[in-house]
């Protein structure tokens, strides 16, 4: 069928026809057996990567406002009514679709592992299911991303990070959530202008070779950027030659500063950035300028950040590798159902098998306050440690105000530094612990012999 005019209008962030097909067919056939009573589900990953020892929950921000705002407009109703896949009482039904039910999660910005559900909607049958593909897409991108830059901030913790890496994300939503999900992670800003204005990420940003190679000469290019821009002027040095550079940005320098404008950093973008640095350091200490901070960018990853450590480099921006995670592009994340209408539900897929049942994660601490072991069990089954998961909706409205990104971008902070040594020092085939209390194991066991064959 061929697309309805109407429908260039909608907003596909928050269509609810950005779903997979057999969402909407699995609610037909809910309706059409009357199976509406209330459905548990949960959202997690079932393994870590090799290259992870831990996650970051990302996302929920936008989960919640997915929710409270999921309805059908009539332009999109119009459109699945004249497909013919769906009868007038289906029809209906989507038309007064709202998130009525339950969402507990982890708070953003929570260090989690394999198995440990971040998320759990509680909801009438059709109503849970139908949210299934956006939930997933929101909840995976930005723990992925936070994920990943978590990592880059362990890696350097006295180093500025930035990210420079909407150009290569995959599409328009991607760059904005990914800036979104770096700051939360430790970052300090974002290349993203939009993610500033809907965020709150600081925007940075210096300039681009074309500059330079529109004016005659680096000097003119240097003055011209910093008369335009004075109040932080970054140079980019590599265009040319990156000691001629510096030497002009050296040269200028006091003409600027008698125009009330000081230069605050210079930038290198390719090369070999540790020697380069080294090089640059020297000619602007000698000069007096050694409050000129060294930016570095092109191609950089954790790996490269660790190498780069002791070079005399203030901060990064980061591109590629952070918003398309280059080492690891997908988590092996889902969204499955745990219960309905009482009864515990489990799956039992080679490789694919879930817990069945309403749970809590809860998590201890050592002496130090470093994470310890994590026990994940049924809900109202004491254990000693931290609850992680929380209330944030009931009946589809917020309980209490919903932590921003700032307090997000906070708990990441102290969780990244209650990391075991290990996970800290991204050391690989470490394995935190996470154990499965009796209870839950008997649930389970109760799940497997209500399904067993007859």
């Amino acid at each position: 069928m061929s697309e309805a005019p109407a429908l260039r209008q909608v907003d596909p962030a928050a269509s609810l026809l950005l779903t997979d097909l057999y969402e909407l067919n699995m609610y037909a056939a809910y309706l059409a057996e009357g199976m509406t009573a209330t459905a548990v589900f949960d959202f997690f990953v079932r393994k870590l990567p090799p290259c992870r020892g831990f996650l970051l929950a990302a996302g929920l921000e936008q989960v919640v406002e997915f929710l409270e705002e999921a309805r059908f407009s009539a332009a999109e109703l119009d459109w699945l009514r004249g497909t013919g896949r769906f009868s007038d009482q289906v029809i209906e039904a989507l038309a007064g679709f709202r998130f009525e039910g339950d969402l507990d999660a982890m708070p953003e910005g929570t260090v989690f592992f394999a198995d440990e559900p971040i998320l759990r909607v509680t909801a009438p049958l059709p109503q849970a299911q139908l949210l299934e593909s956006r939930l997933i897409n929101l909840l995976h991108f930005q723990t992925l991303i936070a994920s990943k830059a978590a990592r880059m901030v362990l890696t350097a913790p006295e180093k500025i990070l930035l990210d420079f890496g909407l150009r290569r994300a995959h599409g328009a939503e991607a760059g904005l959530l990914a800036a979104r999900a770096a700051y939360l992670a430790g970052f300090s800003g974002s290349a993203t202008v939009l993610a500033e204005a809907r965020f709150g990420v600081p925007a940075v940003g210096t300039m681009a070779h074309s500059f330079v190679q529109a004016h005659e000469s680096e000097r003119e290019a240097f003055l011209a950027f910093a008369r335009a821009r004075p109040a932080q002027v970054v140079l980019l040095l590599d265009t040319y030659d990156v000691e001629a550079a510096v030497r002009t940005a050296i040269e200028i320098a006091p003409v600027l500063a008698g125009e009330g404008i000081n230069l605050r950093g210079v930038r290198l973008d390719s090369g070999d950035l540790a020697a380069q640095a080294r090089l640059v350091r020297g000619l602007l200490d000698a000069a007096g300028l050694k409050e000129v901070r060294i930016f570095a960018s092109g191609g950089l990853d954790e790996t490269s950040l660790a190498a780069l450590a002791p070079a005399p480099i203030d901060g990064f921006g980061i591109g590629t590798s952070l918003t398309t995670s280059t080492d690891w592009a997908a988590l092996d994340c889902a969204y499955k159902l745990t219960e309905y209408a009482g009864t515990p539900k489990r799956k039992r897929s080679t490789g694919k098998a879930t817990w069945p049942g309403r749970k809590q994660v809860f998590r201890r601490y050592d002496g130090n306050g470093r994470m310890a072991g994590d026990v994940l069990t049924i809900l109202g089954d004491p254990q000693d440690g931290e609850p992680l998961l929380v209330p944030v909706l009931r009946s589809g409205q917020r309980v209490g105000t919903l932590p921003g990104l700032a307090e997000a971008r906070a708990r990441a902070t102290e969780q990244l530094a209650r990391l075991p040594e290990p996970l800290r020092r991204l050391e690989a085939g470490w394995r935190y612990p996470v154990a499965v209390a009796p209870a839950l194991a008997a649930l389970a066991e109760e799940a497997d012999r209500a399904v067993a064959p007859r």
